[in-house]
């Protein structure tokens, strides 16, 4: 039990920073209500339609799916690259398969023009 103490502690300070944090804003924060603020924030540009009006594009959802696919997967290179001398030769072989695969996944999807900008 004496090892999960410091995590138990992460979590009970992350929790009341954060209700503190909500708490401060509510009560020392601007209540005024400003058309500037209620209006959706587009990259500094007048937004072109309401969100809920706006169609989507299915690519568009591919596309995001992919990117998170490749982002989680390549951050498990994050503890090989951390053990990388006491892996010796057995773990950058199996690193390396590693990126093959993802190097495969990559030009599959690079062929089904799931990376094409429509």
């Amino acid at each position: 039990m004496n090892g999960f103490l410091g995590v138990f502690t992460f979590f009970v300070l992350s929790g009341l920073v954060t209700g503190l944090l909500i708490f401060l804003k509510s009560v020392l924060g601007p209540k005024r209500r400003l058309p500037e603020r209620e209006t959706p924030y587009e990259c500094g540009k007048d937004p072109f339609g309401l969100p809920m009006n706006r169609r989507v594009s299915v690519h568009f959802y591919l596309l995001a799916m992919i990117f998170i696919i490749f982002d989680v997967e390549l951050a498990f290179l994050f503890p090989w690259a951390v053990l990388f001398r006491e892996l010796g030769w057995l773990g950058f072989v199996e690193v390396g398969l590693f990126l093959f695969f993802i190097l495969l996944e990559y030009l599959y999807a690079w062929k089904r023009g799931a990376l094409e900008v429509r």
